[in-house]
């Protein structure tokens, strides 16, 4: 898109941050429950089982903890979110960038998703030990425990007590976690919009409903195969020290103990959350760098960067050309 097409790191960092923020706020409840669905202990029979489902998870946690015990850990992933939104799309944008030789050429499928790949694999740094923190403290209510007072508490005595190995523990899991989910969602979002685009029509003027439309089944789609390792990393993560010896024996102890079923366990969560959380993830993104935009034409103040105006402005939309 030539010069229409660059964003500041400034404005992708606030924008990414802005709807990362929202998204958590959206979402967080129900990863609470999926968390605690995945890593509730296999009980003797059914009458034993803390949770039956989703729901009654929600209710379980509502009655005993309030309201506010749906958004435990939530402040870990939110201290993360705005560098993590930016280095995904800045991830993607360099994979996509570095397979293509001919800015005219579009990008094949293959590309698309190594380039997402790539997004998946920046990120895990930050991710890693957020979701870490995040897991200790969403099931430590449920269990019985009350050992860490907040993020800031967890982080540091998991540094004391087990130094950086103990905050990154699950890496390995969360990078086959988000490698190949990352590279689906971006190639899904990317084809889709694509194919409702009109012939003869830049992906620029694209309706809202179309974008939600596109980046909510391409939340759906990167949890399909998102979703296994993601019950692998809850388990080990918030298993007491020595229980596993690493990912295999995790994989191993819950297909013994609870068969292949048990690599699911928080479908229904995790669905319910899914469409909603990223198509209005995306929604929001680029509402905000659509802002960053109409500032600029108002003030005529070049803070961050050199804009010209499209000759329409379509909100949302627009802003997603440049992602």
């Amino acid at each position: 898109m030539g010069d229409e097409g660059r964003v500041s790191p400034l404005k992708n960092f606030v924008a990414g941050g802005v709807a990362g923020a929202c998204l958590l706020l959206a979402g967080h409840p129900l990863d609470t429950i999926k968390v605690r669905l995945q890593t509730q202990p296999k009980a003797p029979s059914a009458q034993y089982v803390v949770y039956r489902g989703t729901y009654d998870c929600f209710c379980k946690t509502v009655s005993k903890e309030g309201i506010l015990g749906l958004y435990r850990g939530m402040g870990a992933p939110l201290a993360g979110v705005a560098p993590m939104m930016a280095i995904s799309f800045f991830g993607f944008g360099l994979g996509k960038q570095l397979q293509q030789t001919d800015p005219n050429t579009p990008h094949t499928h293959t590309q698309l998703f190594l380039s997402g790949c790539l997004a998946g694999l920046f990120t895990t740094v930050i991710v890693a030990p957020g979701e870490r923190i995040k897991c200790l403290l969403q099931v430590q209510a449920s269990r019985g425990e009350s050992r860490y007072a907040g993020p800031v508490d967890c982080a540091m005595r998991l540094y004391k007590e087990q130094g950086i190995r103990g905050v990154y523990k699950g890496t390995v899991l969360t990078l086959i976690r988000d490698v190949p989910s990352n590279g689906l969602y971006f190639l899904v979002y990317e084809c889709l919009k694509n194919l409702m685009t009109p012939e003869g029509q830049s992906v620029a003027q694209l309706s809202t409903p179309k974008i939600l439309l596109a980046g909510g089944v391409a939340g759906i789609l990167n949890w399909t195969i998102a979703l296994p390792p993601d019950v692998l990393k809850s388990n080990f993560q918030t298993a007491a020290e020595g229980k596993y010896r690493g990912l295999v024996d995790v994989l191993r102890t819950l297909l013994r103990e609870e068969g292949p079923k048990a690599l699911y366990k928080g479908f229904n969560a995790v669905f319910l959350r899914a469409f909603p959380a990223n198509a209005a993830n995306l929604f929001l993104l680029c509402y905000t760098l659509l802002t960053f935009l109409l500032l600029y034409f108002l003030t005529e103040n070049s803070f961050c960067n050199t804009w010209s105006l499209p000759s329409s402005l379509r909100p949302v939309s627009w802003g997603l050309s440049w992602l």
